[in-house]
């Protein structure tokens, strides 16, 4: 059952597109984190909470709108807004009797204070605690809600290891007990911690990042060696045994085994670049690449302005993107040409490509790559 569903909403402003008309569901148990600017993630939350009013598409939690039955969407839906305020006085329990009463939650006190490792600190005023004690005490308040849908932005901005590590599990219990969690992020770190249903929300619109767990993959079991010959003798009624004076396979017009691999053994072009980041791996497009920088034999991803770990040296980079349009521009750099919106020349021998992306990345270019990239676009050096 869609405990969320969000159906071609967008937001346009005067001057921009904050995202165009997207669609998005998320059902019973299940986790999924949204990767945008602040701007974006501002938005859609005052449109969840019906702060800025729907110009198209609809909003609904559990199939209740804010605009049919806004006392139920509002009941099965939980914020936790990162400037989220609390009553400094009060005390971490008194904050979760408070909660309790004014929600009838069905949630122990003594449990929930478990859940959030804040047991110690359960008398203690909500003034005299950490950043990410009272972080927790937002988790705590928000569960004994009790809502169906979970909305956390930028749950563990600025906290300690052990809020971050408090948060996933608490996350995990909520998806255990059939809750609906959406984490809007700016922080991929954050969103991998969780879950691997992992969106980009921008002006281009929505986008889904394909992840690979390796945890997973090195926990599955692997095929039995057989396994790729068992569809051929699985059932023996069935084979059937070449008769001793049958004609060779020449005669016959079979091909042999090297013939048969050269038809079937060909080479697979892999044109997703894999990147690495908390044990995921994460596949992006060429054309999503801004460009990739290399440090210490490091290559790192740009995206957005974003930083990935790749799992290729720059050179190996540059052979599978050559054919992509992108180009060698530095020793340390490669540069998505499709990007690149002008060629500032500081000195004579002192270049700089300046990106199309929303920071106008700058990325170096070295003399005798100038003269490469004037030829390359059939300019006079």
């Amino acid at each position: 059952m869609n405990v969320l569903a969000i159906k071609d909403v967008e937001r346009y402003t005067e001057n921009m597109v904050v995202f165009p008309a997207f669609s998005l569901e998320i059902v019973q148990h299940e986790i999924v984190a949204l990767y945008s600017s602040m701007n974006v993630r501002s938005t859609l939350l005052h449109m969840l909470i019906g702060k800025i009013p729907l110009s198209r598409g609809e909003l609904s939690i559990k199939q209740a709108t804010l605009s049919g039955n806004r006392t139920e969407y509002l009941s099965q839906l939980g914020i936790s807004f990162l400037d989220d305020g609390l009553y400094e006085r009060l005390t971490v329990r008194d904050h979760l009797i408070f909660a309790h009463k004014l929600s009838l939650s069905p949630w122990p006190i003594d449990e929930v204070l478990k859940i959030v490792q804040l047991e110690m600190k359960s008398n203690v005023r909500v003034s005299k605690l950490t950043l990410s004690e009272k972080r927790r005490v937002h988790f705590a308040r928000l569960l004994m809600m009790d809502p169906a849908l979970f909305v956390f932005e930028e749950p563990v901005q600025n906290v300690d290891n052990e809020t971050k590590l408090v948060f996933t599990r608490f996350v995990n219990t909520l998806s255990e007990r059939g809750k609906s969690v959406l984490i809007l992020t700016g922080n991929m770190e954050t969103a991998l911690s969780v879950t691997n249903k992992i969106f980009r929300l921008d002006e281009k619109g929505l986008h889904r990042y394909e992840i690979i767990d390796e945890t997973e993959q090195e926990d599955s079991p692997s095929p039995h060696p057989q396994d790729k010959h068992s569809a051929k003798t699985e059932n023996p009624a069935e084979t059937t045994e070449l008769p001793l004076d049958m004609d060779s396979p020449e005669e016959q017009n079979i091909p042999d085994q090297e013939e048969i691999s050269e038809v079937f053994v060909q080479p697979v072009r892999l044109e997703k670049i894999p990147t690495k980041m908390n044990d995921k791996m994460i596949l992006f497009d060429p054309p999503e690449i801004d460009y990739i920088e290399s440090s210490d034999g490091q290559s790192n991803i740009y995206v957005k302005g974003d930083a990935y770990p790749c799992v290729f040296k720059i050179n190996e980079l540059e052979e599978r993107l050559q054919p992509f349009g992108f180009f060698r521009c530095h020793r340390s750099y490669i540069v998505n040409l499709q990007k690149v919106r002008e060629v500032i020349t500081y000195t004579r021998n002192s270049f700089s490509l300046v990106l199309d992306d929303q920071a106008k990345s700058s990325v170096p270019l070295s003399k005798s790559k100038m003269a490469e990239l004037k030829e390359m676009l059939g300019l006079k050096a």
